[in-house]
């Protein structure tokens, strides 16, 4: 009888040491206590095993959580009374909820989502992302078309042998028609992407020093490809080769069908895009679902639960392309709202070829951001501000503007007959003027990084002004490299090394930020912040990024792409 006594007192000394407890430094950020939950789950008794929880607290301005390991017997309503004179006993906690994980498999129980716990309700804002726009592989636009029957088509589509040729190739469809700058300026701001969202995600919760992180990273300039600043001006970038290279494509399609713009040759323009882009985007998005259920995750899994709560009730929004229009902490898969504002942005392609159109409509998006700014009182840039995401971040009528100046600049490219510049002198004026508007752009949002106790007429000014400013310098580069003025910039940005990342640079949009969740949601234990750190998992991440994008590409995106739909 003594020895079952020995053995459940030691049973229950090893839940109580899996209990969460208050570490060191929490001062510098370290609120978090997650336990150890393998610890617990390893737990096992003649007539209970161990059953992970995770209570979340929030004292005063300060919100975290605590891991608890308890029988699995125990419900939430155990739990609850557990909690209950802790709780009490502690000054200013205000509520408190209980997320539980069973040993055999993840099935969640009593998960709550109220306004008292924003850990749960903003889920995973990733907010930075980018979709590449436009023909970015060798094949182009036009698909194989094969005499054989539909069967020995579609079969050659899905050949590695057909679907491999061209991936690895320095040239590409962009570069015989010009315009080879492009693929140097899509894949810089790829990797600005993935380096802001490998430094953006771990903070959401998994830092033991976040305080100290907030301190050094959020004002200093020289963090400002990580999480400091304007990060995710590469956004407004990819914006603006959509919008050229989308129009590039339309007018094409409007000389081969002598120069008319008919109802059947804007379906045909937009069933293409689709084609391009929702074969791997669906494919990602039943992937990282997949994932989310499957993988035995540690303490830190829980802001991933609203991802799969919201893939299972508004999956359709991701198929319509539409996704961005919900409040976001509902988008199944946070990081694609950016297809479905590229998307829309490219269905409005067909008006904004006509110059005055596009014109009132870059006015009008100016407005909506700067008004939306002055009356929601937004600040420049604040990844855990939820008006500032839910209102401005990823609606069309405030990100249109660099899409409708790209629209432009591709109606100037295809169509224009002479030189912009002629002289030395107007190139080195202009240069002068990119750097320098793009170096104000920059310096402004730290001068205005915090949010305004009042509506605040140069932050709105900023946030209505900003971003088509970042896309009229970028669109200068390029301008200055097709007029052959820009020097040592253009053969940097022309550099054959960046075609065959250029063409797998849709699949690194979407894969990235698997692999990040995947590193942050299996960790046992907080990250520490420090520089290091952080660039050793962004090149982790990077080269994982890069090895699995070409799987996809060759396995999934290009097949489809190369599909014909006809017999013609």
């Amino acid at each position: 009888m003594w020895i079952i006594d020995v053995w459940l007192f030691a049973l229950s000394c090893i839940l109580y040491d899996a209990f969460g407890k208050m570490g060191s430094n929490v001062k510098g950020g370290n609120a978090n206590q997650p336990g150890l939950l393998q610890q617990c789950r390893s737990a096992h008794g003649p007539t209970f095993s161990g059953q992970y929880c995770q209570v979340f607290l929030r004292q005063e301005t300060v919100q975290y959580f605590v891991g608890i390991c308890v029988p699995d017997s125990c419900g939430e309503d155990d739990v609850q009374m557990l909690m209950l004179p802790v709780c009490q006993y502690m000054i200013g906690c205000h509520s408190f909820q209980i997320l539980f994980t069973v040993l055999y498999a993840n099935c969640f129980w009593g998960v709550s989502h109220t306004a008292e716990s924003s850990c749960l309700n903003t889920g995973i804002n990733l907010y930075g992302t980018l979709k590449t726009n436009g023909s970015y592989n060798s094949t182009g636009d036009t698909p194989l078309c094969f005499p054989q029957s539909c069967m020995y088509r579609c079969l050659q589509a899905f050949s590695l042998q057909t679907t491999s040729q061209g991936v690895f190739s320095t040239s590409s469809s962009i570069t015989k028609g010009g315009y080879s700058s492009l693929n140097g300026i899509r894949v810089l701001s790829l990797l600005w992407i993935i380096c802001g969202h490998s430094a953006q995600f771990p903070v959401i919760n998994n830092l033991d020093n976040y305080k100290d992180w907030k301190k050094t990273v959020e004002s200093s300039p020289v963090h400002v490809l990580t999480i400091s600043g304007p990060v995710f001006l590469a956004v407004d970038t990819f914006l603006l080769l959509g919008g050229l290279l989308s129009a590039r494509s339309l007018l094409g399609s409007i000389e081969r069908a002598e120069d008319k713009l008919s109802p059947s040759l804007v379906a045909n323009y937009l069933f293409r895009r689709i084609k391009r882009i929702q074969p791997l985007h669906l494919f990602i998005m039943c992937l990282t679902i997949g994932l989310i259920s499957l993988v035995q995750w540690g303490p830190y899994w829980f802001p991933f639960i609203d991802t799969l709560m919201d893939c299972k009730t508004y999956w359709w929004a991701n198929l319509l392309l539409i996704s961005n229009l919900l409040p976001v902490h509902e988008i199944c898969i946070p990081w694609t709202w950016y297809l479905s504002l590229d998307f829309q942005c490219y269905a409005t392609t067909p008006l904004g070829v006509f110059v005055v159109v596009a014109g009132g409509l870059l006015l009008m998006t100016t407005v909506s951001g700067a008004v939306i700014t002055a009356l929601l009182q937004l600040p420049v840039f604040q990844p855990t501000s939820e008006n500032y995401v839910l209102y401005y971040y990823v609606k069309p009528y405030t990100r249109y503007g660099p899409f409708l100046i790209g629209i432009l600049t591709g109606i100037y490219l295809t169509t224009k007959k002479d030189q912009l510049l002629k002289q030395k002198w107007q190139a080195a004026l202009g240069w002068f003027c990119c750097l320098s508007l793009m170096a104000v752009v920059v310096g402004l949002a730290y001068i205005l990084r915090e949010t305004p106790a009042y509506p605040s007429v140069p932050h709105a000014l900023y946030q209505g002004l900003h971003r088509p400013l970042w896309a009229l310098a970028v669109t200068w580069i390029i301008l200055a490299c097709e007029e052959g003025y820009g020097g040592k910039p253009r053969s940097l940005l022309s550099f054959e090394f960046w075609v065959p990342l250029s063409n797998i640079s849709f699949a690194c949009y979407l894969t990235h930020p698997v692999f990040i969740i995947l590193y942050i949601g299996m960790q046992q234990t907080p990250i520490h912040y420090s520089n290091i750190n952080f660039m050793y998992l962004f090149l982790g991440n990077l080269v994982l990024t890069l090895v699995v994008s070409y799987v996809f590409t060759v396995l999934v995106e290009k097949p489809y792409l190369l599909l014909k739909w006809s017999s013609t």
